[in-house]
């Protein structure tokens, strides 16, 4: 009786009925409204809930798809490093977490560097997953931020930078850390080659990168609502045992207070980009013009324009000032002509006249 309880009817049942097996993402909970939004749906909208216009967060290939022109772009090949070089174990193997981190992103490690156009404008771009281990700032890591700007300083090009992390990646210890001032020393590079470094905050940016090459850019633009701090706002409240503001930390109140440049919705992401960057761009655009025997001149917006106006750093001849003794600055000599006659004029008025209206000696 038990066999057949047991072991005939589940299997006529399942001859009779079907199980449809619904995937776990296919409705998405928007965290500040509660709408129920269908992932596709989602998809299709950037990661951005139509209603509360909500950012959810974006893998690092997304986002360069977003970016480059037709979503196409070139990986840009980085260089290797030891896997696990302190055999660091906690409450299991970072070996075993790489792995797992690995096969969940498709991911070698945290970011993702290419290079492509934007709107024609070829650029370097890269991009930080924070699906990886929180996008934790490694020796990997660091080597493709690095490798990323030195390939914009061999190509001109501007370097684009999308920060998500948690920080600095604990696992790797003071390997970690050091790569903080590795890749603040190509941001300089970046610089004495006079190219745009943009970086552009997502939630959320913390730790170690805002403390290094996520505050080093040129122009900083954050998404609406991402988190960008160094410590976390419950690690401040316990720390001063004082409550916060609202909204602390967020993309609006450190734009409000100086922090960052500006908060772009993500739809308008793209074009804003572009734009900066063929501003940024010009000089260039200008030092190539003279270059092919234009004789320094330029048009912008439909006018002639000289390119040492635009970029006084263009040339490096340095101008000295003509020396002129004290006694020489202020003589009449070196008046105009038109005051000094003025003035005699007006001490000629002042002098007193006679009754028979010839002037007086």
């Amino acid at each position: 009786m038990n066999w057949i309880n047991n072991v005939v009817r589940p299997k006529i049942r399942s001859f009779l009925t079907t199980k449809r097996e619904v995937p776990d993402n296919l409705w998405v909970k928007c965290p500040e409204s509660g709408q129920m939004v269908f992932y596709k749906d989602l998809e299709a909208n950037q990661f951005v809930v139509p209603g509360s216009n909500y950012h959810f967060r974006m893998a690092a290939d997304v986002r360069l798809k977003h970016l480059f022109d037709n979503g196409e772009y070139v990986k840009i090949p980085l260089p290797s490093v030891p896997v696990d070089p302190l055999k660091f174990r906690d409450g299991r193997r970072y070996t075993d977490r790489l792995k797992d981190a690995r096969a969940a992103t498709q991911l070698e490690d945290a970011v993702l560097v290419g290079e492509g156009t934007l709107d024609g404008l070829p650029i370097v771009a890269a991009a930080q997953d924070f699906r990886f281990m929180g996008g934790s700032l490694g020796m990997a890591a660091g080597e493709a931020v690095i490798t990323g700007m030195m390939r914009a300083v061999e190509k001109k090009t501007p370097f684009i930078l999308f920060a998500a992390s948690g920080g600095a990646r604990m696992q790797e210890g003071i390997l970690s850390l050091m790569q903080m001032p590795r890749t603040t020393i190509a941001v300089q590079q970046l610089r004495e080659a006079r190219l745009p470094y943009i970086v552009v905050l997502t939630d959320p940016t913390t730790g170690g990168v805002t403390a290094s090459y996520a505050m080093l850019g040129d122009i900083h633009i954050a998404e609406p609502g991402a988190l960008i701090c160094f410590a976390g706002p419950r690690v401040i409240q316990q720390t001063i045992r004082e409550q916060l503001p609202e909204g602390f930390q967020r993309a609006e109140y450190l734009l409000a207070h100086g922090m960052i440049d500006m908060v772009v919705h993500r739809h308008k992401m793209r074009e804003t980009l572009s734009r900066i960057c063929r501003l940024l761009m010009a000089n260039k655009s200008l030092g190539k013009a003279k270059a092919k025997g234009l004789n320094g001149h330029a048009y912008l917006n439909g006018s002639g324009t000289e390119g040492h106006i635009i970029d006084p750093r263009a040339s490096d001849e340095v101008i000295e000032a003509e020396p002129v003794p004290d006694e020489e600055r202020f003589t009449p000599s070196r008046l105009d002509k038109r005051e000094k006659a003025a003035r005699e004029n007006e001490a000629g008025s002042a002098r007193p006249h006679s009754d028979d209206g010839a002037r007086s000696p």
